[in-house]
């Protein structure tokens, strides 16, 4: 009997059903039918961080390390005059995204963690650049965080472009979560939103607030590395981590404070508790949150013809269980959830492509694509 009830803890905390709140109550499965299978294109990277598509069917993969690498027809090229990156801990280079207008304004944005400015350390800067025979040229520089800090955590940081052209990003706290995310005055667990040339909207909520980062436009966040644009909606997705539990699905929106850490369903990886509150007038509560966490980074809609058990759902890397979550959506609410990809290794990003395929970027390992039967 002793040995049953170990065994069915150990499934209640797997699933997470234990400790989510009946409104989060949304067990795990893996696909009893398969119907694909994964297919390595690219082998021999080591942080594949972010990756897009140029017009022509070629990608860009960023690697945590401070390359990028095209590839084209099978082959890797190094892209050169890539900035350098202060490359330490969780910080590095970052996303990649290209101007969704990229034909007319061939302009390639990328985050990464930089040096600029004063103090030791870094922290997240925003850049653009255009692409000239495989060289980076014209780099623009359109945001930088500060203060620079030696700590290796939570630089984020995922970019996404939304219907009206505006560009977000996000930092992540910074390892500070009692000083960064609940003060405006400060960078630092934000999503922040720019014009695509680096100005400052004049709608952006705290534009005339006295000393506020005037480029923020929701804050209260701990760590965002997946970010998507709706499909239908056209509103900006994010997920990000918590701490031991806690990791949460939030939609953006302006001036929105989502709680950090004052709000928070997740504990100190001791194990003790940082905060007795779930929730609080003025602050958000999540989409979705995962209990145990599952270490979210990456996220696509699937909107592809190629999927059709998946199209219109959501689909989330995992790093810490190593497999692809497919969250399945009612309006803004999961209703499901299945594992896609199981044992594939540490998921980094995971993105719908031109093609209609879905890609798997995997630490130390490659890049798959996700082939339907």
């Amino acid at each position: 009997m002793k040995k049953i009830a170990i065994l069915i803890c150990v499934s209640l905390l797997f699933t997470g059903c234990k400790e989510q709140s009946r409104e989060n109550d949304v067990a795990i499965k893996s696909e009893i039918k398969r119907g694909y299978k994964t297919e390595r294109i690219i082998d021999n990277l080591s942080n594949p961080w972010g990756m897009t598509w140029l017009p022509d069917g070629s990608m860009l993969i960023t690697e945590k390390r401070g390359d990028i690498i095209h590839y084209k027809d099978g082959v890797k090229t190094m892209v050169e005059n890539v900035p350098e990156v202060y490359n330490r801990g969780q910080g590095g280079l970052l996303d990649i995204e290209i101007h969704p207008n990229y034909k007319e304004n061939p302009w390639i944005y990328f985050t990464y963690s930089s040096t600029e400015g004063d103090g030791n350390g870094g922290n997240t800067k925003l850049s653009r650049a255009m692409l000239l025979e495989n060289k980076l040229i014209n780099i623009q520089d359109l945001y930088k965080a500060y203060p620079n800090s030696t700590r290796g955590q939570h630089f984020g940081s995922r970019i996404e472009f939304d219907n009206d052209g505006y560009v977000y990003f996000s930092i992540g706290d910074r390892g500070q979560r009692d000083v960064n995310p609940q003060d405006i005055n400060r960078d630092g667990g934000k999503i922040y939103r720019l014009y695509d040339d680096g100005k400052i909207p004049v709608s952006n909520p705290f534009v005339n607030e006295m000393n506020a980062k005037a480029a923020i436009f929701s804050y209260g966040h701990r760590n965002p590395q997946g970010m998507a644009k709706h499909p239908e909606t056209g509103e900006i997705w994010i997920h990000e981590h918590g701490p031991k539990g806690g990791d949460e699905v939030n939609i953006v929106k302006r001036r929105a404070n989502f709680g950090w850490p004052v709000i928070s369903y997740g504990v100190n990886y001791s194990g003790t508790k940082f905060t007795e509150e779930t929730e609080r007038e003025g602050m958000e509560q999540p989409v979705y949150y995962w209990v145990p966490s599952i270490a979210p980074c990456g996220m696509t809609f699937v909107t592809s013809d190629k999927y059709p058990d998946w199209k219109g759902h959501l689909l989330v890397g995992s790093l810490k269980f190593n497999y692809v979550e497919l969250l399945k959506l009612e309006g803004n609410k999961v209703v499901g959830r299945e594992k896609i990809a199981e044992d594939i290794g540490r998921v980094r990003n995971v993105k719908q492509g031109p093609d209609g395929f879905i890609y798997i970027a995997v630490e130390g390992d490659g890049m798959y694509k996700i082939v339907p039967d």
